[in-house]
């Protein structure tokens, strides 16, 4: 085993500042006792690729110098290989996108030095991780996540926020736009839900499942996730008017969403979803497809560095 550190990089994290700061973060780096050796992502699902490859050349410590999606990527990669156990592998984050919510979480500062003395002191944790198995271009597909995925509105704004990251746009003011803007002409949709074999049907608005508790750009949609305790933590915010959405938009961040009566907080392992409308898929901020879905907790299989 390789004790070296892999830095995978993703430039266009946090709307292009990783790559204009990644010259400033790697001299703070240099001027640690950290041997590393860094590579900078190319394209989309690069990170992924990356981490697979390296896995196999031994390596099993990793930091990833990106955002939420950077760090979505590279899970895939080290859960999709076979050779090794996953807790056999380490890894930490210098946070570098647009939401950071995973970082958030584990109180990993944004100050570049901070962060990388977070990475020096070495706390670690070991959390789950969830599983997700959706259609695509009428296809299943197998994906791994390791804070929140999201169903229905969210997924919208996150697809809509994506679009704009990819000409180049970023920001909490677009993503606040993207929830006015997707407001109208947004309609709620059936679902049945198999919740470790329990079934509920309802009309659903928008709906979260949780392993950790923030997600866009720091809403605490899913307050009581607890990282580690084998459980999947849902929130599920039922048929609704636009305005009383508008309203309650601070609840989405104090974490009192699930005290409101028109959403029901739950828990379970295993999760079906089914739905006779197009429902979409986002996890980690990344837009996936669309439903049935099947959700499978992982618990504590991935270890991570953490602020305490």
């Amino acid at each position: 085993m390789l004790k070296k550190w892999i830095v995978i990089v993703n430039p266009n994290a946090g709307g292009g500042k990783c790559g204009r700061d990644w010259p400033k973060i790697e001299t703070l780096l240099l001027k640690t006792k950290l041997d590393f050796e860094s590579i900078l992502t190319e394209r989309k699902f690069h990170a992924m690729v990356l981490s697979r490859k390296f896995i196999k050349q031994g390596h099993r410590n990793f930091i990833v110098v990106g955002g939420d999606g950077t760090l979505h990527e590279v899970i895939n990669g080290i859960f999709s290989q076979e050779g090794i156990q996953t807790t056999e592998i380490t890894l930490g984050v210098i946070p570098v996108g647009t939401g950071n919510d995973w970082s958030r979480m584990f109180g990993i500062p944004r100050q570049y030095e901070k962060a990388i003395q977070t990475l020096i002191t070495g706390n670690t944790f070991i959390q789950d991780i969830g599983r997700v198995l959706y259609t695509r271009n009428d296809k299943i597909v197998q994906r791994y996540f390791l804070n929140i995925a999201g169903m229905g509105f969210d997924a919208m704004v996150a697809q809509k926020s994506n679009d704009l990251k990819e000409k180049g746009k970023t920001g909490k003011l677009l993503y606040f736009w993207n929830i006015f803007i997707g407001l109208f002409g947004y309609k709620h949709f059936p679902a049945s839900l198999n919740i470790d074999g329990e079934i509920n049907e309802c009309d659903i608005f928008s709906m979260n499942i949780g392993i950790c508790q923030f997600s866009g750009g720091g809403m605490k949609q899913v307050p009581n996730a607890i990282a580690d305790d084998g459980i999947f933590d849902l929130t599920i915010i039922k048929k609704i008017g636009k305005f009383n959405v508008i309203k309650s938009l601070p609840m989405l961040y104090n974490g009192r969403i699930i005290k409101h009566p028109r959403v029901m907080a739950l828990n379970g392992k295993k999760i079906k979803i089914e739905s006779d409308k197009e429902v979409f898929l986002e996890t980690d901020g990344e837009s996936l497809g669309n439903a049935p879905f099947e959700f499978e907790i992982i618990p504590r299989s991935l270890k991570v560095i953490t602020a305490s």
